[in-house]
């Protein structure tokens, strides 16, 4: 049976955007479009056009998209026509191909929230969409609170959708706006409204992730006939976020039923950076990726326990539901004290040093991690760390420098303004290629403000390597995080920091010291020495 179209809508510019915390700059909305567009998605939902001055400055320098630029607005106010309505009028002038205005559909909120009479929300539907058609415009019709008015009056919420149909809408869509619909009950309504006369090639969905069912909402509505999916990268959006768009890309695509029933504009190369996608939105947003993301997450494919990694050794599909290179994701073999040495050689095959089994190396090396994570190292997530260690042991880990000493010291004072401020600085002391260098950097950014202790320890140590200096700038921190592995006035301080470059290698680094500036400084040392260890174009 031939596949039928399916057509991905993506609202991470508008509804993601209603995240709490979040707002996009126009810069920002445009990276993010030409991404989304790479990635091979139907309509770009760019904001509401006259809403706010970002929005309307979007859709003014708009990038050049293959995907349907989408200005998003509602219908137009009752007691006035649709030619006549400003908030309708900006929604248009924004000048893009296809326009999606909400409408109200659940009966309730027709007469609570809007004070208008049910006949007159039907015809503020109709006469919206006939408007938005008659200029030449694609148009679709988002039916708020679809699920609960279905529920509530199946009549009145159909007759909103036909209304819109009948006018020439060309996507009817469903939403489940207080994310609450349940698979099943979706799978059922879909099917009733292509019953009742909506073709499911005009049928959209578009759900919210309160019960942690948008995406399974999603499928089942594919499922019933639905041809159009709405949702966001990373599932971002209000309350508990929309469904999740790089979690239904890789299913529609991968798995069935859905592989052999519909397609989409997506190509393996695509599906390829969808990982790197997800991770730029996330640079964006200035927050750390959620490591246990499906397909994405960098922990979505880290196998711990060494039964698990000896299995996959064998044969990866015992325990991956796919290959994570398909997403441009990489297969993970953490190190911990319950890791054996399957886990163990896999790791370092992956770190590209070969091993042969039963080599009485690995069982030290073991060893060695076992006793570091007895007094607060956890190798689990610093892969990076681990690989030097591992590499010390082996006798196969290059010095580029040698640290002599470093002094870090923060000073409370007042500034001009009279206003109490912090001054944190670092003095770090080198030996590279047999000649001492004395750095000194002061944690300020920009405009002035102190970034701390830990950043103006980086920045001295980075600043004169000699040699290494210039292969070291495009390298920055993306995290750091502090745990106290023990309490009272022994307390132990472990220091996790994760790094991204220019290339997009990512890496994690552990220091552990009953001092954070300690801990901090041999997570930092760490970081740098395995940046160097894989720059291709160092020559220790």
């Amino acid at each position: 049976m031939a596949r039928e179209q399916l057509y991905l809508y993506d609202t991470t510019l508008r509804d993601g955007q209603q995240t709490q915390g979040v707002q996009f700059s126009t810069e920002e909305k445009k990276h993010i479009a030409t991404a989304l567009d790479q990635l091979g998605v139907d309509y770009i939902e760019g904001g509401w056009p006259g809403a706010n001055p970002t929005d309307s400055a979007f859709f003014d320098e708009a990038p050049t998209t293959t995907a349907q630029l989408t200005a998003f607005g509602m219908t137009k106010r009752a007691g006035r026509s649709a030619a006549n309505d400003d908030v309708l009028a900006a929604v248009m002038n924004a000048g893009t191909q296809a326009v999606c205005l909400v409408g109200k559909s659940h009966d309730y909120h027709v007469t609570q929230a809007l004070g208008i009479t049910l006949p007159e929300n039907v015809e503020n539907i109709r006469a919206s969409v006939a408007h938005i058609v008659g200029q030449g415009r694609e148009a679709l019709y988002d039916a708020e609170h679809f699920f609960d008015g279905y529920r509530d009056n199946p009549d009145y919420a159909l007759e909103c959708c036909k209304a819109a149909r009948d006018a020439g809408a060309r996507w009817i869509v469903l939403c489940d706006t207080n994310g609450g619909a349940q698979p099943a009950t979706v799978r059922r309504v879909v099917a009733d409204v292509i019953a009742a006369g909506i073709p499911g090639s005009h049928i959209g969905i578009h759900t919210h992730n309160d019960t942690e069912q948008a995406v399974a909402c999603s499928l089942a509505a594919v499922e019933a006939g639905a041809r159009q999916i709405q949702g966001t990268l990373n599932g971002l959006g209000e309350r508990c976020g929309n469904a999740n768009l790089t979690s239904l890309i890789p299913t529609l695509l991968l798995k069935e039923p859905y592989a052999s029933l519909v397609k989409t504009r997506v190509t393996p190369d695509a599906l390829a950076d969808l990982s790197k996608v997800s991770r730029m939105l996330d640079d964006i947003l200035n927050r750390v990726p959620t490591k246990q993301a499906p397909y994405v997450g960098a922990s979505a494919f880290a196998h711990k326990a060494g039964l698990h990694a000896s299995a996959i050794l064998k044969d990866p599909s015992t325990y991956e539901h796919i290959d994570p290179t398909v997403v441009g994701n990489t297969r993970i073999i953490p190190m911990s004290n319950q890791a054996g040495q399957s886990n163990l050689r896999k790791r370092l095959s992956d770190a590209g040093l070969s091993v042969e089994k039963g080599d009485p190396r690995l069982a030290q090396i073991l060893e060695r991690i076992k006793d570091r994570e007895a007094t607060g190292y956890s190798y689990d997530t610093a892969q990076a760390s681990f690989e030097l260690l591992a590499r010390g042991e082996l006798g196969q880990l290059p010095e580029f420098f040698e640290v002599k000493r470093y002094k870090v010291t923060v000073e409370r004072r007042k500034n001009k303004y009279n206003q109490m401020v912090s001054l944190s600085e670092a003095v770090v002391v080198v030996k590279v290629d047999g000649e001492k260098r004395l750095s000194v950097s002061e944690s300020l950014d920009e405009v002035g403000d102190d970034r701390g202790p830990v950043n103006a320890l980086a920045k001295a140590l980075i600043k004169d390597l000699g040699r290494y200096s210039a292969q070291l700038d495009d390298m920055h921190l993306v995290d750091f995080k502090v745990r106290i592995t023990q309490g009272g006035t022994a307390a132990v301080t472990r220091v996790i920091i994760d790094y991204e470059d220019g290339k997009g290698q990512r890496w994690s680094t552990v220091g552990v010291s009953p001092n954070i500036i300690d801990a901090s400084f041999e997570a930092l040392l760490d970081g740098i020495n395995w940046k160097l260890l894989h720059d291709d174009t160092v020559n220790p």
